[in-house]
Parts: structure tokens; sequence; C-alpha cells
């Protein structure tokens, strides 16, 4: 069914939760807001983006090796206490992060980290596309802001779907641990190393052999 933004902004505004949150939400439960705040009640949505604002300053920074040596991921991410941080549950969520950036090599933690200059080279690159592919200047130009979303989805870390369960993004299985610990939980920034990243080497299917790990890790 259609849901109106204003709507979708209703339900933010009650329960804080975030924009695609509250879409499902409405879209599970028919429209209806009051039973679309008790959905995200019950999931612990509405629970999670409240600690959002919480200071996070506590954490680890753990590092993942793959493949023998051949590629590593270094990661921090913080939590409002040493306690939470010391808990199994929190390594083995920092740990399925680090594994699914080893898989998928996003570039960065969010949108909001996306280069200005990044956006613009990236949009000028989809315009010339269109426009080479027989579209009019005015339609290519429309095009873009699809282009782009896909662009900053494959990149964004938050917003890649999560390689070990694909119905969920990275933030919505961030949002999830907050809900299960209790605590704001921020990833913060990570780095990724390629053994040979930047070299001229023979093409291997050394990623796809990544990700197929990262599923089957434990």
């Amino acid at each position: 069914m259609s849901i109106s933004a204003s709507f979708v902004k209703e339900l933010r505004t009650k329960t804080g939760a975030g924009i695609l949150d509250c879409r499902k939400a409405l879209v599970e439960n028919d429209g209806d807001m009051e039973k679309a705040v008790d959905w995200l009640r019950a999931k612990g949505i509405a629970k999670a983006a409240k600690k959002a604002t919480r200071a996070a300053t506590e954490g680890t920074v753990f590092s993942y090796i793959h493949g023998g040596g051949r590629l590593g991921v270094l990661l921090e991410v913080n939590s409002e206490t040493d306690f939470v941080a010391r808990g199994d549950d929190f390594q083995a969520f920092v740990k399925q992060v680090a594994m699914h950036i080893a898989a998928a090599g996003p570039q960065w933690v969010s949108e909001a980290e996306v280069p200005a200059d990044v956006l613009e080279r990236e949009k000028a690159v989809f315009i010339q596309q269109a426009i080479e592919a027989g579209k009019p200047p005015n339609i290519a130009e429309k095009m873009v802001g699809g282009k782009l979303k896909k662009f900053l989805k494959e990149n964004c870390l938050l917003a890649q779907e999560f390689v070990m369960d694909e119905d969920k993004t990275i933030e919505e299985l961030q949002t999830d641990f907050i809900a299960k610990c209790g605590e704001n939980i921020k990833i913060r920034r990570f780095v990724r190393w390629s053994l040979g990243e930047g070299l001229e080497k023979k093409a291997d299917d050394f990623v796809d052999e990544v990700a197929r790990m990262a599923k089957g890790d434990a």
C-alpha cells in the first residue's frame, strides 16, 4: 500500500525510529499508526532509537584476518559501558560486522561520510552514461537519483545488506543488537586491506571466496 511521507514523519516523531523502519511498520500494519507504534516497540526498534542519542565512548577495536593473511579488517565499535563491550554477545556482533566488511568491501560507514566531490563525480558519470545510451539530458538528470541511491547502498556499510542475512541491512543488525543489549552501539570506523591491492596481479575469485566464508564462518 502507499504510505505518505507525512505519515512516516508522524510515526518517526512518535517513536524516534528511522525512516525505513517507520515506513515498514506502517506497511506491515496497513497504515494503522497505533499498531505501527506497537510493532516498532515489539521489535525493540523504538527503544533502540531513543538510545541512539546517548554517548557511546567504550567498546573495542577488533581485528579480523582472513585467508591466511590475505585480507584484514580493523574495526572500531563503541558501546556505553565496558561491561557490555567485554560480553560475548558484543564480541560476536563485532565479529559479524568485521566479516561482512571483509566480504562486502564497503568504503564508508554511512552516507554522511561520503565526500561531496565523490558524489559529484559519480553523478557526472551517471549522466554521461545515460546520454551515451541515447537519453535526453533532462531525462538523464532525473535518472541520477536512483543511480546515486544504488551507489550509496553498495558502498556505505550501514546501508549494505548483511552477507549472512540479506533480509536485513547492517544498520538493522546494529539496531537489533541495541535493543538486545540495552545500550547505544555505534559502528564508528574501519579499515580494510587486501593483499596486493592496487598492484597489478592475476584476477581471481578471492572476493567471492571471502563472501562464501563469511556466510559459513562461525
